[in-house]
């Protein structure tokens, strides 16, 4: 029988009951279960519902699993009423499309328990983490005010959140700015209520770094950078249309910025005009992203527009 740890694992999903079911597995496998998990689905087809159901019988009485159909489609909404329903006093959010490695869930476990002053812990994704920058991105994280020689884990600027760093001769345990969603501890009593603003709709871009810096005010938050998972990232219509997410991009790093780190000043501004356009010259030099260089200029555009009205 595995040990049970305190926690409800939130997995917020849409139309991906195979993806999902690996997911569940790869937690399933894990030497440690969560008390809780519960799955909060907006698909269209009933597939899910029926995987889900399948699972939970499978792990009889091991854990809790809880299925719920999304009153809201978005991911930020999704998480919000899986919350709701959880009864643990920690709280989990992972993806729908990650493997945990061996041993993940003990060690994110034992980083967030291992300072009562720690709010959050997430875990280490072996397939998408900090490269050392060049020297043109150097001096834009510089610029941004980051803090060398490292610029990993930093929120810069205008909400510029970079990931974390993985080497041998760091520690298990690495202190951050930020938390991303994909697999993350909470305490419950650090997070906001509900934990995500209503500012985020549809794929909600950035909502992980929002409620991870409102849990920095108060609380510590750490990179356990040995509790690993993989990201096997999906594609999916929230991310077919490059116009719409280059504009919620620039809306959402806005109201990061100026509502949440309440970076509001000429240099601030000045920082975002600089970011965004970094990333744009960015579009026409790489060959492989030149063809959404139209539409991300046009969603930014038209964010700009959205901003100036409001």
């Amino acid at each position: 029988m595995n040990c049970v740890l305190q926690l409800s694992v939130v997995i917020p999903t849409r139309n991906r009951p195979a993806i999902l079911m690996r997911t569940l597995e790869s937690i399933r496998a894990q030497g440690v279960l969560p008390a809780e998990l519960i799955v909060v689905d907006g698909s269209e087809e009933d597939a899910t519902m029926k995987g889900v159901n399948q699972f939970a019988e499978a792990v009889g009485g091991q854990l809790r699993v809880l299925y719920l159909k999304a009153e809201l489609l978005g991911a930020a909404t999704q998480r919000n009423q899986g919350v709701a329903a959880a009864t643990q006093p920690v709280i989990g959010f992972m993806d729908d499309d990650i493997l945990l490695e061996p041993e993940c869930l003990a060690r994110l476990w034992a980083a967030l328990h291992s300072d009562a002053k720690i709010g959050g812990a997430n875990a280490m994704i072996t397939n998408q983490r900090y490269q050392s920058p060049g020297k043109i991105s150097r001096f834009m994280f510089k610029l941004m005010g980051g803090r060398g020689p490292s610029f990993a884990g930093q929120v810069l600027g205008p909400a510029v959140n970079l990931l974390p760093e993985d080497r041998e001769d760091l520690p298990e345990i690495v202190p951050t700015e930020w938390l991303n969603t994909t697999c993350t501890l909470y305490r419950r009593e650090a997070l906001p209520n509900p934990p995500f603003s209503s500012h985020f709709t549809g794929y909600s871009l950035m909502e992980d770094v929002t409620v991870s810096s409102l849990v920095g005010k108060a609380w510590k938050l750490v990179n356990a950078r040995t509790a690993r998972i993989f990201h096997d990232s999906q594609p999916g219509s929230h991310k077919a249309d490059v116009s719409a997410l280059a504009a919620m991009e620039l809306v959402n790093r806005h109201y990061v910025m100026t509502q949440i780190l309440e970076r509001r000043s000429l240099m601030d501004y000045l920082r975002l005009m600089a970011w965004e356009s970094f990333q744009l010259l960015v579009g026409v030099i790489q060959v492989e992203s030149r063809q959404d260089f139209r539409p991300t200029l046009a969603g930014k555009i038209r964010a700009l527009r959205q901003l100036m009205l409001s």
